[in-house]
């Protein structure tokens, strides 16, 4: 009884010093737009899930992840150079047909509801009242805050409201591709809206635009029409002009999950107001040349100069649909990953859990549960894969250089903020096709970047020629080596020996390649 008066004094005094604190104003698209968030996708389920008995999964007498304990990480957060979260779906799962113990979290049951489990049950305060003060409390730290729109609906939601799902010639609901949990919402065609629909995400709108939330990830935003977020974006907008709305597409994306449902392709999606969207960079752990990377870069900037207004894209290196790349490459992969965030003309985009090298390897995972709150008996996971299903513990790796890496990286990332944002891209000639390197220039400072695709074989001699650089030019490290290598400077040439999956990053004064 004490502990609940105490948080019900600490939320009342907290909500009124917010209520006598400077008005917030939403800044997140321009901070978008000119490439300047550092992004954290997390899981508020697990995010700061308390696993005292360190079995990896969060029991019935530990304490799950919730909007009033994930103030606790949000410092920590800010420590390492974070300053944008994107908030998994905070809606209720579907306990149908469901996968693993607690349901996907892209399995929403409602829209327009929060998932109770999210919820501090002690705290005596309205679940949208901790999330207003968990939003709250982002801000403070400046920190923006993103959070998802699912795609599709559970089972359960199907069985609710039949009307917002399409259906096969049978009149059964459909399963896109492989995605055994949800069933495909009918969103109608252009010219043709399912209004329903289009209604229920006008009230989702309403929902997380009245909890304070910076703006929307749109889950495979590529199943539904154009005119459909044409429309919720400009009814976004009239509301808040810096709602930010990410679309999840990739220009690699060739076609849809079920032959049902629309298909909206990347480019079509930004004509419809979308700020930015994935881009295709989760394609690095298959890449071997460093033209892929530079062509990519390349495309995009292309991309969006069609637009009249700015673009961007994330570095969408690692996701939660990709495997942890310490199982693909080690810690070089990572290290690659954050610098490539870094000094690319893109937003940082991470998992939580990838800044310490989680392998999110769950042993207790696909096997039978002692315990479910869904149908499914299993605790469901992705092998490797951030998990989404289960009430599963805080993820985590114990990798330091790692975590290093990644706040001196975010650090930079703000020092040399103008050269990153507004700085020119470069392509720099080199030697070796596995590699690559380019420069970012702005003002009187160039920043040169580094990297070795081949991550199996022995070093690589390379040259690479940086236009106007001569040798009263001098370099200093920002990112040395991650293994012995002597960089040799000859007027416009750097020469060295690149180690295997290695990333190197330097900054030239008094130099501009603009």
């Amino acid at each position: 009884m004490l502990k609940k008066i105490f948080i019900m004094s600490f939320l009342i005094a907290c909500i009124g010093q917010t209520a006598n604190a400077e008005a917030y104003i939403n800044d997140l698209r321009n901070l978008f737009l000119n490439n300047k968030a550092i992004i954290m996708a997390v899981n508020l389920r697990t995010f700061n899930a308390k696993d005292t008995d360190k079995n990896g999964l969060i029991d019935e007498n530990e304490e799950k992840g919730t909007f009033l304990n994930a103030i606790e990480r949000l410092d920590e957060l800010k420590e390492e150079g974070v300053n944008t979260l994107h908030v998994m779906p905070i809606n209720p799962t579907g306990k149908l047909k469901a996968l693993g113990t607690a349901g996907s979290v892209y399995s929403p049951a409602s829209l327009t509801e929060l998932n109770p489990y999210l919820g501090d049950i002690h705290s005596g305060v309205d679940i949208k009242d901790q999330a207003r003060k968990f939003v709250d409390e982002c801000h403070k730290r400046g920190i923006r805050v993103i959070v998802d729109l699912p795609s599709c609906g559970s089972y359960d939601m199907y069985l609710e409201q039949s009307d917002l799902f399409k259906k096969d010639k049978n009149q059964m609901p459909i399963v896109p591709t492989d995605w055994t949990d949800v069933r495909l919402f009918d969103t109608g065609v252009d010219g043709s809206l399912n209004q329903a629909l289009y209604d229920l995400h006008i009230q989702y709108i309403d929902m997380v635009m009245g909890l304070g939330f910076d703006g929307i990830r749109a889950d495979v935003a590529t199943l539904k029409p154009y005119t459909f977020w044409k429309n919720l974006i400009s009814y976004a907008r009239s509301k808040d002009p810096n709602f930010l709305f990410l679309a999840e597409a990739s220009d690699s994306w060739r076609e849809p999950p079920s032959e049902y449902a629309v298909f909206t392709p990347y480019d079509k999606l930004l004509d419809a107001g979308f700020d930015g969207y994935y881009g295709s960079y989760f394609n690095i752990k298959d890449w071997t040349k460093g033209s892929q990377l530079i062509n990519h870069v390349n495309f995009n900037k292309k991309l969006f100069a069609k637009y009249d207004t700015p673009k961007s894209v994330i570095g969408s290196f690692t996701t939660h649909d990709e495997l942890s790349p310490v199982l693909i490459n080690g810690q070089r992969l990572s290290e690659m990953i954050i610098w490539l965030n870094t000094t690319l003309p893109v937003n940082s985009y991470y998992v939580d859990g990838f800044q310490t090298g989680a392998q999110y390897i769950y042993f207790w995972g696909n096997k039978k549960a002692d315990k479910s709150y869904t149908d499914d008996d299993y605790y469901f996971v992705h092998r490797g894969k951030f998990d989404l299903f289960n009430f599963s513990a805080r993820p985590q790796g114990q990798n330091q250089d790692i975590n290093n890496n990644f706040i001196i990286a975010n650090k930079y990332k703000k020092t040399f903020s103008q050269i990153f944002s507004k700085g020119s891209f470069t392509p720099l000639s080199v030697s070796d096709e596995s590699v690559f390197a380019y420069a970012r220039s702005y003002g009187d400072k160039t920043i040169v970047t580094i990297g070795n695709l081949d991550f199996k074989n022995a070093k690589q001699k390379v040259k690479i020629t940086v236009p106007k650089m001569n040798n009263k030019h001098k370099p200093m490290v920002i990112k040395g080596s991650s293994g012995h290598c002597t960089l040799v400077q000859k007027k416009d040439k750097f020469i060295l020996e690149i180690p295997p999956g290695d990333i190197q990053v330097y900054l030239i004064n008094d130099l501009s390649i603009e």
